[in-house]
């Protein structure tokens, strides 16, 4: 695994917004209502893309050279370079939202004591798998 990647994204610009793809990663997509927007979400999409393609061991293909992107008028070229060990990190500990169901008389119980639902469920599902402290 490389510490670091740098891929062309094809920025489209339109009225409604800007487009992101990248050739190399066919549906490796984002779209933003800014330039700056647009950078930062290139580089966010393509390294989770990395991540995953990482994960599931596949290859990461060499990036296409400049000269051999046809682009339209509206579009404009992007290097977007990734440092990996941080996106690995990030996926790593990255949180994911779930939805849950409990009875009512157990939620309202709960708000008058003020506890915070997600760290009970994390604590739980840490001493229910093993990982208690």
């Amino acid at each position: 695994m490389k510490d670091r990647y740098s891929f062309l994204a094809v920025l489209t610009f339109a009225e409604d917004g800007i487009s992101i793809e990248f050739p190399d990663f066919p549906g490796c997509l984002s779209c933003a209502d800014t330039q700056e927007e647009a950078i930062h979400n290139a580089q966010e999409v393509l390294s989770l893309w990395l991540c995953e393609m990482e994960q599931d061991g596949e290859v990461v293909p060499p990036p296409t050279p400049i000269h051999q992107l046809a682009l339209e008028p509206n579009q404009t070229p992007l290097l977007v370079s990734v440092y990996m060990p941080l996106a690995r990190k990030q996926v790593k500990t990255a949180s994911v939202r779930k939805t849950i169901s409990i009875p009512a008389w157990l939620n309202a119980a709960a708000l008058e004591r003020n506890i915070n639902f997600s760290q009970v469920l994390q604590e739980a599902l840490k001493e229910r798998i093993g990982m208690a402290q």
